[in-house]
């Protein structure tokens, strides 16, 4: 089979055709392949540039990332609130609990004592206030006792008095003797007298009543006071047994039988492990658009490959330096200057059975997505700029 030959081959052949002609000839196709492969490269590397440039503009740079975060719960510390030994413990280590569940009993016998003590002298001061009253009962019989020998002696005073008035003009006159006369009148002196022992009888016997009643009121403060030291007695003998407060899962427990315990000594935790929440501490360069409510993106390093959801909670009032034990003064010394980062909550949107493979204290990268608050950014610059522009 014969290879067709074209002009310029037949030249070379024929060694009428200069080298470099027949060089330039072959490489023409490579260049024409390598600068339309060069090209192709430069406009895709020009389209990825631009739609890189796009979303960074329309949302990468609105991405606030950090990996300085954890989970966290607010544990429950669980502690004594009265003395004894404990007698029973009745959870073990990473036990899940609810609300009221009895995780321990503490031994004081002296606290059903004193309950027992404070009902005795409840009913002793009811006793005193009803015979107060059963005495004050009496007392107005004797009132009205009083009362009515005070009317008869002064219906007597009267008639005496009446009887001395009748007898000076006769006696006077001589139609009676002078002796009848001092008669009446002596008699009249003790019914009148009469009347001023029974008048003080009687107030005497009122003021009684006044009396009684302190009596009663006194007996029912008393009976206040002992129902006071009943609820206290009553509350530590409740506290004898020391139930959740919360629904969660024991750790760090310390409590064993046997084990004297006093107030506030700290026995276990509770972890809500079902109320876990993110704590990101972001640099403050990244807190211009982070606004409550704003979704976020969460892995957790526990769980490779998954990508929880959640939201913004709320900001912290100061950064974490403002909080610490001994906080900064910048105003002693060198200066450097340092981005503080500032803590903020985020709550975890996922599913209780996603929720129960996490634990507090785990490390996690989360992003916020702060795209709804750039028209406010926006704004705020707009104001200011205003502002200036008007102070001018």
């Amino acid at each position: 089979m014969t290879e067709a030959k074209g002009p310029l081959t037949d030249r070379a052949e024929a060694g009428t055709l200069p080298d470099e002609d027949v060089h330039d000839s072959a490489s023409s196709p490579k260049r024409r392949k390598l600068g339309l492969i060069l090209g192709t490269a430069a406009v895709i590397v020009l389209i990825i540039g631009a739609i890189w440039f796009i979303r960074h503009q329309t949302y990468g740079k609105y991405q606030q990332s950090t990996e300085d975060a954890y989970l966290q719960a607010d544990s429950v510390t669980v502690s004594a609130r009265v003395s004894g030994y404990i007698s029973e413990v009745l959870v073990h280590e990473n036990q899940d609990v609810k609300p009221g569940q009895p995780l321990l009993r503490i031994e004081a016998p002296d606290y059903p004592a004193q309950a027992a003590q404070g009902q005795a002298q409840i009913n002793l001061a009811a006793a005193n206030a009803e015979n107060a009253q059963a005495l004050i009962g009496e007392q107005e019989a004797a009132i009205a006792q009083a009362r009515a020998m005070l009317a008869a002696a002064q219906t007597k005073a009267r008639f005496a008095a009446a009887e001395v008035a009748r007898y000076t003009p006769l006696a006077a006159s001589g139609a009676e003797p002078r002796e009848k006369l001092a008669t009446l009148r002596t008699q009249a002196a003790q019914a009148a007298q009469d009347v001023a022992a029974q008048r003080a009888t009687t107030e005497g016997a009122e003021r009684r009543i006044a009396s009684l009643q302190a009596q009663i009121a006194q007996a029912k403060a008393q009976g206040q006071s002992a129902r006071a030291q009943l609820e206290a007695a009553q509350r530590n003998v409740r506290d004898m047994v020391i139930r959740a407060s919360v629904a969660g899962r024991v750790g760090d427990l310390s409590a064993r039988v046997g084990q004297f315990v006093q107030p506030g000594l700290r026995l276990m935790s509770v972890v809500p492990v079902e109320q876990l929440y993110l704590e990101a501490n972001f640099k403050e360069t990244q807190l211009g658009l982070m606004r409550q409510g704003q979704p976020a993106e969460i892995e957790v390093d526990a769980l490779p490959g998954m990508t929880l959801h959640g939201h913004v909670a709320s900001l912290a009032p100061g950064t974490g330096a403002q909080f610490s034990l001994l906080p900064p003064q910048n105003a002693t010394g060198n200066f450097t200057k340092i981005v503080q980062r500032v803590p903020v909550r985020i709550a975890i949107d996922a599913d209780p059975s996603i929720k129960k493979l996490l634990l507090p204290g785990m490390s996690v990268g989360v992003s916020v997505d702060t795209r709804s608050a750039r028209e406010e950014l926006e704004r705020l610059k707009n104001n200011q700029q205003v502002r200036r522009e008007a102070a001018k």
